[in-house]
């Protein structure tokens, strides 16, 4: 008998350190920033700012700007990816097959300004970033309202934030969208979504999860505390860390 209860009680100890030991083991999150159209000057600085957060926050960052690092295997050691402004084509079909399998594995999606200005002629990407830019006008100041302040992106915000950065316009905005935050079109010039202009927003997508911030044109973006805590929140969810609203 004591053998017995010995044998079960060892079992369960390994099973407790195998589980711990998986817990424990940091999810990991992939930048991706290849640009086959405009390159933005801040993408640097954004990648230095994301490890920080990685850093602080128990996750490891990768970075790459290779396109075949694209593959079904590769992808599965990530728990999402960031779109850090990319620009343009820059998947082959392959490439575009995978990140689909990805995300409909329960992968996470991060866009992050000019996501939304990449792969126009791949339709399921745009519903997966939720629009596609159109134009920008230029770097101006400019009032958000923050509509949804009860989730771990935008709780710590104030409900209207004024900031400057580089306000997009877009098209092909998905009807199904849990908008985080609008744009006052009256307290800037050159607004075409007038009515209705979202900047940042998230929604579970295709079996996966998905995050898209507007802001995050200029340098000075990434040492904002206020934003860098709003990408943070968007990366805890997509990786699946943290779940939306809190």
């Amino acid at each position: 008998m004591y053998k017995t209860i010995s044998s079960l009680s060892l079992a369960t100890l390994l099973i407790f350190l195998l589980s711990t030991a998986v817990l424990a083991k940091k999810k990991k999150l992939l930048i991706f920033s290849k640009t086959a159209g405009f390159h933005h000057t801040s993408i640097p600085a954004g990648i230095t700012a994301i490890q920080k957060l990685g850093l602080e926050n128990k996750f490891e960052v990768d970075t790459s700007t290779n396109s075949e690092k694209i593959t079904t295997q590769n992808l599965k050691q990530y728990a999402a990816v960031v779109f850090l402004s990319t620009t343009g084509d820059i998947f082959n079909a392959a490439q575009q097959t995978a990140f689909e399998q990805y995300i409909k594995a329960g992968g996470g999606f991060v866009g992050v300004h000019a996501a939304t200005d990449t792969e126009f002629d791949w339709p399921w990407y745009g519903k997966l970033a939720g629009a596609y830019f159109t134009n920008h006008p230029k770097q101006q100041m400019a009032t958000l309202n923050v509509v949804d302040r009860k989730t771990i992106s935008t709780a710590h915000l104030p409900e209207v934030w004024k900031r400057k950065d580089e306000w997009y316009n877009f098209k092909d905005i998905q009807g199904d969208l849990k908008v985080l935050i609008t744009l006052d079109e009256t307290s800037y010039e050159g607004g075409k979504n007038p009515g209705y202009h979202p900047i940042a927003w998230y929604r579970d997508f295709d079996g996966g999860r998905s995050f898209y911030t507007g802001l995050g044109h200029i340098d000075e973006s990434y040492t904002d505390p206020l934003f860098l805590k709003h990408l943070l929140g968007g990366i805890q969810y997509a990786m699946g860390i943290k779940k939306m609203p809190l």
